[in-house]
């Protein structure tokens, strides 16, 4: 899409979680590029072996691109961690602006297949961590009487009735959502916006290939989102505050898009509207793969 007005995010302080690849990385990337100074707080800081990418790949990347960021080792669903990203962040920067909570954990199975320990992950780190890191954020947003929450959940309508298969996972994403829509209302008039965002299709990560949810065919590129954030920290968080937004209206009504073509991986594919059917599909391929024989 066009170039975006981003002049009024000048000088703002950004924490972006789960920052070190994928969407979040590209998130931080682009504040970063319209001169947000950015904390990159994320768990990996040591390279993996399957897994690319580290917090201080993230800053280095934003540092050869003349922006202005730094990197917290952090593990969402430690509350210790999340205090010290809050910390750091003041230490470095002196203030907190936005907040971009991106980290996420899925496991799409049953209920009879979700034991303790994987309910435990998935609320930890897409429903509590959000809770507690807006938590400790909001006074200090508070203080310069603006700010802007973003949290990575579904509309309540599109998954309430649609979650077989995937209870825990949309139980916690959903939670995500709640925070948006309740604090939306707690907070209207300071100043201090909460939204949550979601993609229309999937999205091309490090979670779609390796889980093997659909081929590139079925995908967008992270831009689509990144593109949603962006226009969102635009707008006046007085007002817009306490909505589930969908990629594709936040570019249709607030950037004038209306041609989604450029965002996909295959050029001239039409990946399917994310649903219930599609993912689920998915998800049971991605399982008879893992158990075939090799």
């Amino acid at each position: 899409m066009e170039t975006m007005n981003t002049a009024g995010l000048e000088n703002k302080v950004a924490i972006v979680t789960g920052a070190s690849r994928g969407i979040g990385k590209a998130i931080a990337l682009r504040l970063a590029g319209a001169g947000v100074r950015v904390v990159v707080a994320s768990k990996t800081a040591e390279p993996h072996a399957r897994l690319p990418g580290t917090i201080h790949d993230t800053v280095r990347e934003i540092h050869e691109a003349g922006g202005n960021a730094c990197a917290i080792q952090c593990d969402v669903r430690n509350p210790a961690d999340l205090q010290r990203v809050v910390d750091t962040t003041l230490e470095n920067f002196g203030r907190i602006d936005i907040l971009i909570n991106n980290a996420g954990a899925i496991w799409i199975q049953s209920l009879a297949d979700t034991d303790e320990s994987r309910l435990n992950l998935v609320l930890d780190v897409n429903f509590k961590a959000p809770f507690l890191l807006t938590r400790l954020c909001l006074p200090h947003m508070a203080a310069n009487g603006w700010g802007h929450i973003i949290n990575m959940g579904p509309p309540l309508q599109q998954q309430a009735t649609n979650s077989a298969g995937m209870i825990a996972y949309l139980t916690s994403k959903l939670g995500a959502t709640l925070i948006a829509h309740g604090l939306g209302d707690e907070l209207k008039g300071t100043g201090i916006a909460c939204n949550s965002l979601w993609p229309r299709t999937l999205i091309e990560s490090l979670v779609t290939a390796t889980f093997g949810f659909g081929q590139p065919k079925d995908w967008r590129r992270s831009d689509i989102l990144v593109d949603a954030v962006m226009l969102i920290l635009q707008q006046d968080p007085h007002a817009f505050t306490g909505q589930a937004l969908i990629d594709e209206e936040i570019l249709s009504r607030y950037g004038g898009v209306a041609d989604f073509s450029d965002y996909s991986v295959v050029p001239g594919s039409h990946p399917a509207t994310m649903n219930l059917a599609l993912f689920k599909e998915m998800a049971a391929e991605a399982k008879r793969r893992a158990r075939a024989p090799t």
